[in-house]
């Protein structure tokens, strides 16, 4: 192939590639899909480098689902006029965070913790999965990895298509319905309306799903299948409830040692109780204090 042949093809190609790229961003933005920042442990990592704040400037929020879309950021920081560290997981427990803010002699700061009682009373790995990535990906926070999560800002803020929880191959692929068959069954999937990502990490569902019923009991069957899933679930020995609650009790007096102050809901011995009862040992009596 000679010189003009192949800068005629190089130069087919890049517009192809700019026509079909071009096209499917226009498409998906006219579908309604908005930037969405994929909220992996580098997101995570960035977050928890803005701990080392007094608590006139910033709240530290740790927790699941709950405190990751139900505190608006926005609001927060208006009528506060401080900064709002979001480092909820979904579906997660906080208590890995919490023993490793604990553990961290310069946070003196103002923490916030919600309670998802099913995720908090739980030794099930799979619910510290995410926080612990997240916190491992943080202590090796080179800045490499740094320069890159910027340029991912930047890019991402700018192309809707390049929302890796939704429109990736592999959730493309994640996205045909299999059968389920015997050892095997698929985890449904959540609709792309119902979970958003902002840079500073807010969950946020898009509009569209106060409107859509259909979006609406999607999401309600998921939640039906995940509960169903839950009561299946080996109940939580006495001796691991006791461990939840002795970690809570050290992380939190070690914070509270060095002037940093910790909020936990005011209800906790009530939700443990709840927990105890419903979940764990349904008509005994443990005899735990709380």
């Amino acid at each position: 192939m000679n010189s003009p042949s192949s800068k005629k093809a190089a130069l087919l190609m890049v517009v192809i590639v700019i026509a079909v790229v071009g096209s499917w961003e226009i498409f998906l933005r006219h579908k309604g899909v908005d930037a969405c920042y994929d909220d992996a442990p580098a997101l995570f990592a960035h977050a928890r480098t803005m701990i080392y704040q007094p608590t006139d400037k910033a709240t530290v929020f740790i927790g699941s689902s709950r405190m990751k879309y139900d505190l608006d950021i926005a609001t927060w920081e208006k009528d506060t006029h401080t900064e709002a560290i979001q480092l909820s997981c979904i579906g997660s427990t906080p208590i890995p965070v919490l023993v490793d803010l604990a553990n961290d002699p310069q946070f003196k700061g103002r923490l916030v913790v919600d309670v998802t009682e099913i995720l908090f009373f739980s030794n099930n790995p799979f619910f510290a999965e995410r926080p612990v990535k997240g916190l491992k990906y943080f202590k090796n926070f080179t800045p490499a990895q740094k320069a890159s999560l910027g340029l991912d800002r930047l890019v991402e803020s700018q192309l809707v298509f390049l929302d890796k929880d939704n429109y990736s191959l592999n959730a493309e692929l994640d996205k045909l319905e299999i059968p389920n068959r015997p050892g095997f069954f698929a985890i449904p999937l959540f609709p792309m309306e119902f979970e958003r990502t902002a840079f500073n990490r807010q969950s946020y569902m898009q509009e569209k799903m106060v409107s859509d019923t259909n979006l609406q009991n999607r999401v309600k069957g998921i939640w039906d299948f995940i509960g169903n899933a839950m009561r299946n679930a080996p109940p939580l020995s006495e001796k691991d409830l006791e461990g939840i609650f002795n970690t809570v009790k050290t992380s939190v007096d070690k914070i509270k040692a060095r002037g940093g102050d910790v909020i936990l809901p005011g209800h906790l011995p009530a939700a443990a109780s709840w927990w105890e009862k419903t979940w764990v040992f349904p008509g005994q009596n443990t005899g735990i204090n709380y």
